[in-house]
């Protein structure tokens, strides 16, 4: 793309700001342009919003019915999902599954539980409900 094909849209997914493209110049040289944004690029951000909504309302009634643990519902909650909460927290993908289930999650260590907290940005307490 070429420095002045650079969308310019002006939407509300940066509130007024703006990001950096790296677009080709006049002289064929990559350099960081500022765009307000892309429309395209604004409904498929709202997409992916959507379907993290909605992956954490079924995680939250699954939770509550007792069929999974708090964990799922405050890893969709966050915006995260099983790969990312595994880099976050240092712990393999199959280990971070097996906490999903209940009855494990209910057993696990305090510093466990503290270093999920940590990656969710939430206390202990809260990770262990759900609201």
């Amino acid at each position: 793309m070429r420095v002045d094909e650079v969308p310019q849209d002006e939407i509300a997914t940066f509130a007024g700001g703006r990001k950096a493209m790296y677009a080709v110049d006049a002289e064929g040289r990559y350099a960081l342009v500022p765009s307000s944004g892309w429309e395209v690029e604004q409904i498929v951000t709202h997409q992916a919003i959507q379907a993290l909504n909605d992956a954490a309302a079924g995680a939250r009634a699954q939770a509550l019915a007792g069929s999974v643990s708090p964990l799922l519902y405050h890893m969709y909650r966050r915006r995260m999902d099983l790969d990312l909460l595994a880099q976050t927290t240092g712990l393999m993908r199959w280990r971070i599954r097996r906490h999903f289930v209940p009855r494990r999650f209910a057993r696990l260590k305090p510093a466990l539980l503290q270093r999920y907290a940590d990656a969710l940005g939430i206390d202990v307490q809260a990770l262990q409900r759900v609201d």
